[in-house]
């Protein structure tokens, strides 16, 4: 699945935005594969940080004067967030940028495929929870759900996704979405 993840990646003409005013962000987006099966990892949130408290998200946050590139921000705060280390990773491209809709960041993906088991060292004033969930939960049938969000005073359609208790929307349901629709494309070769 990673050579082909990677190449599909490559392939593809990625989004970029530029809204003047919009602080850059970036996060990583983790994969791994455990007993055949691949995963997702995402955080919640505290209910202590500046922007999103109690969200579900992807490991990730706004790039630093000292961060040479969207793809350094993304390692560097997947590294304080929950401790996975750069060594321990492999990025394997980007997704298209997206927008928040509940602060002002525009956001770039990073696709990464990490080793597993891993031992997460997670920062508790950030982080409350480490989730994993299974790409193939995710691409059942009820667990995409349509959704709208608030974004510059304007309704747009939007996704949420929901997986044992857990509702993820916004800006990580969005590129979720479209990470799983590229995964959709090589899922005759995925378990």
């Amino acid at each position: 699945m990673k050579a082909e993840l990677k190449r599909l990646l490559a392939a593809r003409r990625k989004l970029h935005i530029e809204e003047p005013g919009r602080v850059p962000a970036a996060v990583l987006v983790p994969v791994y594969e455990d007993g055949g099966h691949y995963h997702i990892v995402f955080i919640r949130r505290t209910q202590m940080v500046k922007t999103h408290k109690g969200q579900i998200s992807f490991p990730g946050g706004a790039r630093e004067t000292y961060d040479r590139t969207l793809q350094d921000t993304a390692v560097r705060e997947s590294a304080e967030e929950i401790g996975l280390q750069p060594e321990d990773i492999e990025v394997l491209g980007e997704l298209d940028d997206e927008l928040t809709t509940t602060s002002n960041y525009v956001v770039t993906p990073f696709v990464a495929v990490m080793p597993w088991p891993y031992r997460f060292v997670i920062n508790a004033g950030e982080v409350d929870e480490v989730i994993t969930i299974p790409i193939r939960s995710l691409l059942e049938k009820g667990c995409l759900v349509p959704a709208t969000e608030m974004l510059d005073g304007t309704v747009i359609d939007s996704y949420a996704y929901r997986y044992g208790g857990h509702f993820i929307w916004g800006a990580t349901a969005r590129i979720l979405y479209e990470f799983l629709n590229i995964i959709g494309a090589i899922q005759g070769t995925m378990p």
